[in-house]
Order: structure tokens, then sequence, then C-alpha cells
């Protein structure tokens, strides 16, 4: 099983990185704490303090459009926020 996903890279979480150190990533919807825990920590090479996730529920999108109005849903995910022990960093661009 695949636990991370992708990670997260915004403006927010790029800020709560480097001041807090913590960093978010997308993990599939069937992992616990401790399978993320472990995921990140041989990912990265780094030891991880908290794991807090949190669940988010597909929407209901409709627009309109010349033939009528489209109505679908959006995906829904599980966010992991990972906070890292003192000296640990993430770099997500260092292998591009």
């Amino acid at each position: 099983m695949k636990v991370i996903i992708k990670p997260i890279v915004t403006e927010k979480m790029t800020a709560q990185g480097e001041s807090l150190n913590r960093y978010g990533f997308v993990v599939d919807k069937g992992a616990n704490k401790l399978q993320i825990k472990k995921a990140v920590e041989e990912l990265y090479n780094v030891s991880v303090v908290t794991v807090n996730t949190m669940v988010y529920s597909g929407k209901e999108k409709s627009r309109f459009t010349k033939s009528g109005v489209i109505v679908g849903r959006t995906n829904s995910f599980k966010k992991a926020m990972i906070t890292l022990a003192d000296g640990d960093k993430i770099d997500f661009y260092s292998n591009i």
C-alpha cells in the first residue's frame, strides 16, 4: 500500500514548514497515524514528533455552460500534518 500520495506545497504550508517545522501530505484514506509516521521517516530520513490527520469529503460543484448545467463532485482525500523534531527539515525542491 502506498501511504504517501503527494506533499502539499502551498504558501501556507511553506510558511508553517519554516516557522513551526510542520509539513503537509495527501495520504491514503486507509492509512493510520503510525503508518504515516513510518512512511515519512523512511522516505525523508527525519524523525517525526506528531502526526495529525483530517479527512476532507468531496464537494458538489456545478457550472453553467451553453449546453446547460454540469453537475459533478470533487474528490475526497485525507491530509496529514507532520511535525518534525528540532533540527530536521524536508526539502521538496532538492530533486527538481
